[in-house]
């Protein structure tokens, strides 16, 4: 497929906001604000953050649609489509993460219930970004469960990264805790992540030219597609990389959004360095574009069987 990047930030940016809502909200259900003395205010600095992530992931959307005056009509089909979910459970978060955040800035009782309906949306977010490409059983690399838990570990760990550096600027009690929960979820993050890269490497087509034409010949060689040029098919439905080139990628996106932030994590941790922590999430997140990008590239469309390549 041909990765659009609209798509990539949507989904490693509500990501990220989702894991570190999480994040912000096991901190005040410890009540560590009551017990350690540490300003609430980290927690509407945090709100803040998940809602301008979240609001940047929806701006980022808008960019992937043909008629954007008409993106209401996307939540008509909730009953069956995944992405029609996601519209409606996006805005839910979103809304909820608002209502979350003014009620910890003004003091008010009932913050828990309300994050408690944030976490449920924001699970529910997670499993519908999800099952919009597990759901595409056609595409085999995307139809795994394995889909599923990377999209919810990745963005719980970008998150939890992220809280990181927040919490060693506004509340360093928290930093120790959140090293520790990012780092457990960086690694479950990598590995897998591995697994899937090793489990989509051992697949096989489930159609071949002989299938597609209904030719039982054993060599069946394409000449041309009929076309002068490029068309939509030879456009969006493969992204026109080397096989060299999605290489790379991948070793990139296994480093830097798994191995150097752990490293990163641990080091600021040992030295007590705010800016080294932070960095770790902008390797990351970095990490994570890539990583999304290659999620899209490697998935191979059948038709692409047919649109071999350019006469």
């Amino acid at each position: 497929m041909n990765p659009a990047f609209s798509v990539i930030f949507l989904t490693t940016l509500i990501g990220a906001g989702q894991g570190l809502f999480v994040a912000l909200f096991l901190a005040d259900l410890i009540g560590f604000g009551a017990d350690y003395a540490v300003e609430r205010s980290f927690l509407v600095v945090g709100g803040v953050v998940t809602l301008a992530l979240t609001a940047l992931g929806l701006l980022a959307s808008f960019f992937h649609l043909g008629r954007p005056e008409r993106a209401w009509r996307a939540a008509t089909m909730w009953r069956t489509s995944w992405l029609s979910r996601e519209v409606i459970a996006l805005p839910l978060f979103g809304a909820l993460v608002l209502l979350w955040t003014v009620m910890q800035w003004r003091g008010l009782g009932g913050t828990l219930m309300v994050g408690v309906a944030a976490l449920l949306a924001c699970a529910l977010l997670f499993v519908c970004t999800a099952m919009i490409y597990a759901s595409v059983r056609f595409l085999q690399e995307w139809a795994s469960a394995f889909t599923l838990i990377n999209y919810t570990l990745l963005g719980l760990a970008s998150g939890f990264t992220l809280a990181t550096a927040l919490a060693a600027f506004a509340a360093p009690v928290l930093v120790e805790a959140y090293v520790a929960v990012a780092s457990l979820l960086t690694l479950a993050g990598g590995i897998s992540r591995s697994l899937s890269l090793l489990r989509n490497a051992r697949l096989k087509p489930r159609s071949t030219l002989q299938t597609a034409l209904g030719i039982r010949h054993p060599h069946i060689k394409q000449r041309a597609m009929g076309f002068m040029g490029g068309s939509f098919n030879t456009r969006e439905f493969f992204h026109g990389r080397t096989a060299g080139a999605l290489r790379l990628v991948k070793w990139a996106f296994l480093l830097s959004a798994f191995v150097l932030p752990l490293a990163m994590l641990w080091l600021g941790l040992s030295r007590g360095a705010a800016v080294l922590l932070a960095a770790a999430f902008v390797v990351q997140y970095l990490g994570l574009l890539a990583e999304r990008w290659f999620f899209f590239a490697q998935a191979n469309h059948p038709q692409n069987l047919y649109y071999q390549a350019v006469s």
